[in-house]
C-alpha cells in the first residue's frame, strides 16, 4: 500500500463488517483519516481508525448532527463512501409497503442523507470524493428474487449520476460501485434466510449463488485486486460512472 491519502479525512458507513469494512481498511491502509460508523458500533473494535462511532443513517436528525460534529473536528471530508444497505429477498408478491419503504430508506435514502450533511462543506473545500455502494443487480442486471434490492440499488446509480453531474464543474467526483455476491457477515445471513425460507440445505443455498456467477465463484473481500478496485474508485478522475466488480448479486 501507499501513502495516496495520507492524512485525507474520508468517512465510511455500515464500516463495522462485509465490504464496508474493507474499504475503511483499504483507506486506513492508504494513510486517510478514516472515520468509521455503524448502527452497531462494538463490530468497530478493531478498526485503527481516527473515530470510531455509531450512526443510524435512517435519522436525518442524527446525520445532520453528526456531520456538524465531524467537521468541527476534522474540517471537511475529502471522501465519503456510502456502504449501508439491506438484501430484501423476493419478489414483488413477497414485498411489502413495509419491505419497500424500508428497502429504499436504508438503500437510497441514506445516501441523501449523508451527501446533503457533508456536500456543503466539501464544495466550500473545493473537492472531494463520493463513493456510493450500488449492485450488479440494479439498472445493470435483473435476478429472480431481488425486486426490491434491484430497484434500490438501480436508483443508486441514478442518485449517482445526478450528484456527479451537478457537482463536477465545483471538484466532487461521485461515482458507485456495483459488486457481484461477497462472501461477508450479511452474506451468511441471506443464505441461512433462504435455506430457512425454502427448505432447501445450506450446501444447495450456496451452490446456487456460486452458479449465476459468470466466474462460478463468490467474491473475497480480501482479495487485492478487488481492493485496488475500490480505491480506484475513491481516486478515479471520472464522475458518475458504476464501477462494476462481477455481475450477480
Amino acid at each position: 500500500m501507499t501513502d495516496r491519502l495520507k492524512n485525507k479525512v474520508a468517512l465510511v458507513t455500515a464500516a463495522g463488517q462485509g465490504i464496508g469494512r474493507a474499504i475503511a481498511d483499504a483507506l486506513i491502509a492508504e494513510g486517510a483519516k478514516v472515520i468509521a460508523t455503524d448502527i452497531a458500533a462494538d463490530k468497530l473494535k478493531g478498526l485503527k481508525a481516527a473515530k470510531c462511532a455509531k450512526l443510524d443513517v435512517l435519522s436525518t436528525k442524527a446525520v445532520d448532527a453528526f456531520a456538524k460534529s465531524i467537521t468541527k473536528d476534522f474540517g471537511a471530508l475529502n471522501v465519503l463512501v456510502n456502504v449501508a444497505g439491506y438484501v430484501h429477498q423476493g419478489t414483488v408478491l413477497e414485498c411489502s409497503e413495509k419491505d419497500w419503504d424500508f428497502s429504499f430508506d436504508l438503500n437510497v435514502k441514506s445516501m441523501h442523507r449523508t451527501i446533503k450533511a457533508f456536500l456543503p462543506v466539501m464544495l466550500k473545500n473545493g473537492v472531494g470524493s463520493i463513493v456510493n455502494m450500488s449492485s450488479g443487480v440494479s439498472s445493470i442486471k435483473g435476478l429472480p428474487n431481488r425486486y426490491a434490492y434491484g430497484a434500490t440499488k438501480a436508483a443508486v446509480i441514478g442518485l449517482t449520476k445526478a450528484v456527479a453531474a451537478d457537482f463536477i464543474t465545483r471538484g466532487i467526483r461521485c461515482n458507485a460501485i456495483c459488486p457481484g455476491t461477497i462472501v461477508s457477515p450479511s452474506f451468511e445471513e441471506r443464505v441461512k434466510a433462504v435455506s430457512q425460507t425454502t427448505g432447501k440445505p445450506l450446501k444447495a443455498v450456496r451452490e446456487n449463488f456460486i452458479a449465476r456467477q459468470p466466474m462460478a465463484r463468490l467474491g473475497t473481500l480480501v482479495a487485492d485486486a478487488q481492493r485496488a478496485q475500490w480505491q480506484w474508485a475513491l481516486l478515479s478522475t471520472h464522475v458518475g460512472l458504476a464501477f462494476r466488480t462481477a455481475k450477480a448479486r
